[in-house]
């Protein structure tokens, strides 16, 4: 998708173009390294290869900003996630291959950026409520889907099916938002690997 924006008045009527999508792509990295409130307009506009007078003419503000890249953000995880689990053949297998995507995303340079759901969930809840709301929303979609994937496990026998499944979904997000945590501070894939095996157990 490509925006076309007028330049300023010494260049009235030459409009200036660029791709929305890989723009947001550029604020979300800025997003998750620096967080909602220490990254700036200058700091965006910069990041995004805009200058000021162009950000706020594709956008209302900074808040505006940060909306579209968490809807961006949670659609590119949503698909790839789903990607991943498209094709194999039990719930628990698609419930390790979400495991996996997280320590895929949990360690190295990867892990050090951050998951913009996890640090805005953590950073918005007491400053704005409803951003708050938006990042909490993604959440329950996380959630949402585990429990989708755990009923799936009970239906073909790979999943214990006395298993409470709307508790064992909240078991293994709180362990998938660990693992962005932890992942902040330079895990090796190594050190991350080893929790998809401990997790599924609560399957059991």
């Amino acid at each position: 998708m490509s925006i076309s924006l007028t330049d300023s008045p010494r260049q009235a009527g030459r409009p200036r173009e660029f791709d929305l999508d890989a723009a947001l792509d550029k604020a979300i990295l800025a997003f998750r390294e620096r967080g909602y409130h220490a990254a700036s307009i200058a700091d965006l506009a910069k990041a995004m290869d805009l200058t000021a007078g162009s950000l706020y003419k594709a956008f209302k503000d900074k808040r505006a900003i940060f909306v579209a890249a968490l809807e961006r953000y949670t659609s590119l995880r949503n698909t790839g996630l789903r990607a991943r689990i498209q094709g194999l053949a039990t719930g628990r297998e698609r419930l390790r291959a979400v495991l996996d995507f997280y320590v895929d995303s949990a360690h190295d340079l990867e892990g050090r950026r951050g998951c913009l759901v996890v640090g805005s969930a953590v950073e918005l809840v007491t400053f704005d409520e409803d951003l708050s709301e938006l990042v909490s929303l993604a959440l329950r979609r996380n959630e949402a889907l585990l429990i989708e994937l755990i009923r799936q496990g009970q239906a073909d026998g790979s999943v214990n099916p006395h298993l409470g499944a709307h508790q064992a979904a909240r078991t293994l997000l709180c362990v998938l938002l660990g693992m962005r945590v932890i992942g902040k501070t330079g895990r090796r894939h190594d050190d991350m690997a080893d929790i998809t095996d401990l997790a599924l157990k609560v399957l059991d």
